[in-house]
């Protein structure tokens, strides 16, 4: 794999990365598709956000072929397997919370798609055109089920 600089900021490997892929011998390399959403969708508008919190950003999860999406229990629809999301941290910039709150007050001009705030990640994805501005925040049961309610609560 050619590990290019998408950008300014990130690098290809940054988007393909998997703990869960590696541990499970799974290959994750992204088809064409994929693989053009990562250079011109997902890294331009992760490019933003950096932008915007003017902190480092940690990808923690980009990336997902269906099977490592599979293998780690996420819905068949995630943008993850489209090439279009990325999970996140900026240790720098401040809590998850924060950085999702900063992001949903700047919505319009970081132009994402959805947003949710993970509790101690941010879930962030991006489309090529008319992104929805969705906001959320993921709510863990006991149990291990996760609900979704409106805004950062």
């Amino acid at each position: 794999m050619d590990d290019k600089l998408l950008g300014q900021y990130f690098r290809l490997s940054e988007f393909l990365r998997s703990d869960t892929a590696i541990r499970k011998g799974i290959d994750n390399m992204p088809g064409p598709d994929a693989m053009r959403n990562i250079e011109t969708v997902l890294a331009p508008g992760m490019a933003r956000v950096r932008n915007l919190l003017q902190c480092p950003i940690l990808v923690t999860s980009g990336y997902r072929s269906p099977e490592v999406n599979r293998a780690i229990g996420s819905a068949s629809t995630s943008q993850h397997t489209l090439g279009l999301a990325a999970d996140f941290t900026s240790p720098d910039y401040g809590t998850p919370r924060k950085i999702a709150q900063r992001l949903m007050e700047m919505g319009p001009s970081i132009r994402f798609d959805q947003l949710i705030w993970e509790g101690t990640w941010v879930h962030i994805s991006f489309v090529a055109a008319a992104p929805r501005g969705q906001v959320l925040t993921a709510n863990f049961a006991r149990d291990g089920r996760v609900t979704y309610s409106p805004g950062i609560a």
